[in-house]
């Protein structure tokens, strides 16, 4: 491999994208690669980048004289480091990589662009799944396309204790984690634990939706069986101590937060929104209901709780799923392939 110098952008907040950005980062630097990275300052998870490399912090995307500066000190630090590959994590971003550095430029989505006019001196487009790659091509993208997916971070946490959220030994434990935002579809996830007296609730994650949901579970009378376990580094921390994981979106271009969950073997249920109806099987590795469906989701969670087998099969095939589909080594392997194609081809 001729690519040894990776360098992000990436002035996200705090959720997926940014999750899966330390872990493939990390998967990068097991494979020897020197990585820089261009963030927003206060990041919650600034501190698990600095041990993967460089930063240069800054607001970078806004227009003011002191983003302006910082834009100038980052185009200046790419330069002088001299990566191999430059990858935007949004597609904003993508109009941060300077045109005059030779190196493979590319911008990463995960979610659907409303225009394709940052993307001028890029290389490629790297989409998590095909739907994002035929939306970018109705946009008018004729440059190269790469469909490259995601993967789990390796799954060595510890499960928290029932005791941590305040939460009975024996209660049956539902689990969701994202940003509190409309589109992640919480509110529809407390409608159905509302219809599942049996249940309770974790939600991992913070956002302007908070004090809504919150309002919303003392409405339905659910607020004694609901627990807000905060913004975690490592979700699945807490997603491994329960007995099943929702993802109640609205719109989910991959599910980053499912792929975790099957790979911390906890069974699922997830909306028909693309990323899942694109992965998973109903009824194999994962029971797939319709959008904003709270009926449907208290239904899988009644059956889940009927039955240990059900639960069990759910999880093994899962497994398969993540050996098939979403492989560490496999996904590193293919952004390498890439990176390397693209070096060359601009030498």
């Amino acid at each position: 491999m001729s690519v040894q110098r990776i360098f992000h952008i990436q002035p996200g907040t705090d959720g997926g994208t940014e999750r899966f950005l330390i872990t493939l980062a990390q998967g990068f630097a097991e494979r020897g690669i020197s990585q820089g990275f261009a963030i927003r300052p206060g990041r919650s998870w600034s501190n698990e980048v600095s041990r993967l490399g460089d930063i240069e912090e800054g607001q970078f995307l806004r227009r003011t004289p002191s983003s302006l500066w910082s834009l100038w000190r980052l185009r200046r630090t790419i330069r002088d480091w001299k990566p191999d590959a430059i990858m935007a994590w949004r597609a904003p971003a993508a109009r941060l990589i300077p045109r005059s550095v030779n190196a493979a430029k590319v911008v990463r989505l995960g979610d659907y662009p409303r225009h394709t006019r940052h993307f001028k001196g890029l290389n490629a487009v790297v989409c998590n799944n095909p739907t994002i790659a035929r939306h970018v091509a109705a946009l008018g993208w004729t440059g190269e396309t790469s469909v490259i997916s995601n993967f789990a971070r390796h799954a060595a946490c510890m499960p928290i204790s029932r005791a941590e959220l305040q939460t009975p030994d024996d209660a049956f434990v539902v689990c969701s984690a994202g940003r509190f935002t409309r589109v992640k579809g919480f509110d529809v996830l407390l409608h159905a634990i509302a219809r599942t007296p049996r249940a309770w609730l974790w939600l991992v994650g913070d956002g302007e939706e908070a004090a809504s949901l919150k309002h919303l579970a003392e409405t339905l009378g659910i607020g004694s069986r609901l627990r807000f376990a905060g913004w975690r580094t490592d979700p699945t921390e807490v997603v491994a101590a329960a007995d099943a994981f929702v993802l109640p979106s609205r719109d989910e271009p991959l599910g980053n937060a499912l792929i975790e969950a099957w790979n911390v073997r906890v069974p699922t249920i997830a909306t028909l929104t693309d990323g899942p109806k694109w992965y998973a099987s109903h009824e194999h590795d994962c029971i797939l209901v319709p959008i904003e469906d709270p009926a449907a989701i208290a239904e899988g969670l009644e059956r889940m709780m009927n039955s240990t087998a059900l639960r069990a099969h759910l999880v093994a095939n899962a497994q398969k799923t993540l050996e098939n589909r979403f492989h560490p080594q496999a996904v590193i392997d293919d952004y390498l392939i890439m990176f390397d194609r693209l070096k060359k081809t601009r030498s």
